[in-house]
C-alpha cells in the first residue's frame, strides 16, 4: 500500500510576536517535512478573538520568511473556515455524538464551586446531554427562541450509558515519537466545548479538522498540548478518521528552568531579529536546543539540517536556552560575511544612532571601522557600542585609564610625546608599516610594549577594550590620529 504523501505543518495564534519557541517547532516541521520529500503548511488558528492582535499575523508570515522556513500552498486561516466548522460539529450533533448546551456562565461557574468543595474532578456534568436525549422539544424551543449555546462533544460517544463502567475505564491509547505509548483513562476527558457562543469553534475541534482536510500525516508541537491529545483523538475516532502521528517536543527554558518567557529576556523571534542575530545562526542555535546531531558538529546550514535530523534523537527534558552559546554561533556566522554584506547589515544599526550625521562619513570610511570589528561582533547590534569612538570627534573618558600599570601620569605623558613625535615622521600611513615603525622605536628606546601601546591605543580610542592601535591609526588617518594623540597629552598636564 503506497504510503501517505508526509505533511506538517505550523499553526500559530495571531496573539502576538512570534516566541522562539514557536520557530523552532516550525523549523523541526520544516525540517522533518523536506527530508521526507513532504510539504510543510502553514495555518493561522485566529479562533480566539479576545486575544487577537491585529497585525499579529503578518508579522508572523514576516518572521518565518526571514527564518527562511518557506510554506508550501497558501496559508489556511481559521476564521475563513467558520462554515466547514459548523458543518462538522452538526454532522456529530446528527450522528448523537454531540450535543447542545444552553448552560449559562452562572450555572457552570456554581457547577465548578461544588466540585471543588466536594473534592471532585471539576469538568461539565452533562446536565444538556440529558436535556438534549430526553426533552428534544425544548430543546428545539431554546434554539427557536435564540437561546445561546455552545456544543458540546459526548465523550465518551460510543454506548456510554448501557455499558457505564466498561466504557468510561476504556483508555484512549497512542504512541508519541517523544514520549512514546501513552494512555488516559476517558472519564477525566470532559465533554468539551466544539462551538462557542459566538460561533467560533474551540481550538481542540478546529485543529482536529482542519489537520484532517489539510491531510497532515505528522503533528509536532510543544509538550504543553500533550494532555490535550486524547481529547483530538476521541474526535478523530468520532468521525472515522485516522488520527496523525504525534511528536511532542520538550519546552525551552530559561536560566531558572522553567519555560522560556518574556520575565526571563527577551522571546520572540522579532526581538533577536532586532538585536542583530542573523536568521542562518539563530536557525542553527535553535535546531540544537532538543535534537542533538550525535556528532561533535556545531555549525550547520538549513541544507544540513534538513539531511541530517532526526526524529528519534530528540530529547524528552527541555532545553535551557543559553545566550552566550547563541553569541557564539552568531558570531561565527557574522566573521564569515563579505564586508558589504556585513556593511550593509550595520548600516541601520549605526544610522539609528548618528542619524544625518553619518552623511559626514564615506562609505569607505565606514566599511573600514565596520571590517574592523569583524571578528569581535557577536550581533550586529553591538556594532554600535564598538565602533562609537571612531564616530565621536571628542572622547570622554577618564586620564587615569592612560596609564599603563605602575606607571605614573609624568612618565605616561612623556611617552606619549615622544610617540607623537615618531607617528609625525612615518610617512606611509598604512597598519602593516605603523606597527613596524612603532615597534621598532620602542626596542629602540628600550621600552616596554605595554607602557607605550597601552595610553596609545586609550588616546585613540578612549576605552578599556578596543582594537590594537595600529588597526585603529589605520581606519583614523594621520590627522585624526595625532589630535587624538594631543587630546591625551593635554589631559596629564
Amino acid at each position: 500500500m503506497k504510503q501517505p504523501k508526509i505533511r506538517t505543518r505550523m499553526a500559530p495564534s495571531p496573539t502576538g510576536m512570534l516566541h522562539i519557541g514557536g520557530l523552532r517547532t516550525a523549523l523541526y516541521n520544516y525540517l522533518f517535512a523536506k527530508q521526507n520529500d513532504g510539504e510543510f503548511l502553514l495555518r493561522i488558528e485566529d479562533t480566539d478573538r479576545a486575544r487577537f492582535v491585529p497585525g499579529a499575523k503578518e508579522k508572523i508570515f514576516e518572521m518565518l520568511t526571514w527564518a527562511d522556513l518557506n510554506w508550501d500552498g497558501e496559508p489556511a486561516i481559521q476564521s475563513e473556515r467558520l462554515e466547514v466548522y459548523q458543518k462538522y460539529a452538526q454532522q456529530l450533533i446528527d450522528e448523537d455524538k454531540a450535543y447542545y448546551c444552553f448552560c449559562t456562565s452562572e450555572e457552570l461557574e456554581e457547577m465548578r464551586a461544588s466540585q471543588q468543595k466536594n473534592n471532585l474532578l471539576v469538568m461539565y456534568n452533562r446536565k444538556c446531554k440529558e436535556l438534549n436525549e430526553k426533552h428534544k422539544d425544548i430543546v428545539e424551543k431554546n434554539l427557536a427562541d435564540g437561546k445561546p449555546y455552545v456544543i458540546r462533544m459526548k465523550v465518551p460517544y460510543y454506548d456510554t450509558d448501557k455499558i457505564l463502567g466498561k466504557d468510561k475505564e476504556r483508555p484512549v491509547k497512542f504512541k508519541d515519537l517523544v514520549w512514546g505509548d501513552l494512555s488516559f483513562y476517558r472519564y477525566a476527558i470532559d465533554d468539551q466545548i466544539l462551538i462557542k457562543s459566538d460561533g467560533f469553534p474551540t481550538y481542540h475541534f478546529a485543529v482536529v479538522v482542519d489537520d484532517h482536510e489539510m491531510e497532515i500525516t505528522h503533528i509536532m508541537r510543544g509538550e504543553e498540548w500533550l494532555p490535550s491529545t486524547p481529547k483530538h483523538i476521541l474526535l478523530y475516532q468520532a468521525f472515522g478518521w485516522t488520527p496523525p502521528v504525534y511528536c511532542h517536543l520538550p519546552n525551552i527554558l530559561g536560566e531558572n528552568k522553567k519555560k522560556l518567557s518574556k520575565r526571563t529576556g527577551d522571546v520572540s523571534v522579532e526581538d533577536f531579529k532586532n538585536k542583530g542575530y542573523l536568521p542562518e545562526a539563530l536557525i542553527n542555535y535553535i535546531a540544537l536546543l532538543g535534537w542533538n546531531p550525535g556528532t561533535e558538529q556545531e555549525i550547520f546550514s538549513l541544507e544540513e539540517l534538513i539531511k541530517q535530523f532526526d526524529v528519534n534523537k530528540l530529547h524528552k527534558s527541555g532545553a535551557i536556552f543559553d545566550y552566550k552559546k547563541l553569541d557564539n554561533i552568531n558570531g561565527q556566522y557574522l566573521r564569515k560575511l563579505p564586508a558589504k554584506q556585513l556593511f550593509d547589515f550595520c548600516l541601520p544599526y549605526l544610522a539609528e544612532i548618528y542619524g544625518d550625521a553619518l552623511q559626514n562619513y564615506s562609505d569607505e570610511y565606514m566599511t573600514k571601522v565596520i571590517s574592523l570589528e569583524q571578528e569581535r561582533l557577536k550581533k550586529l547590534s553591538d556594532i554600535v557600542g564598538a565602533t562609537q569612538f571612531f564616530f565621536s570627534d571628542i572622547l570622554e573618558y577618564d586620564a587615569q585609564l592612560l596609564i599603563w600599570k605602575k606607571a605614573n601620569a609624568t612618565e605616561t605623558k612623556k611617552k606619549l610625546m615622544e610617540t607623537k613625535k615618531k607617528l609625525m615622521e612615518i610617512k606611509k600611513w598604512e597598519r602593516d608599516t605603523l606597527e613596524k615603525e612603532m615597534l621598532s622605536f620602542i626596542k629602540e628606546k628600550n621600552y616596554t610594549n605595554g607602557e607605550v601601546l597601552w595610553p596609545l591605543r586609550v588616546a585613540l580610542s578612549g576605552q578599556q577594550n578596543s582594537p590594537g592601535p595600529f588597526e585603529i591609526m589605520g581606519v583614523l588617518g594621520k590627522n585624526e590620529s595625532l589630535r587624538r594623540v594631543e587630546s591625551a597629552i593635554a589631559m596629564l598636564c
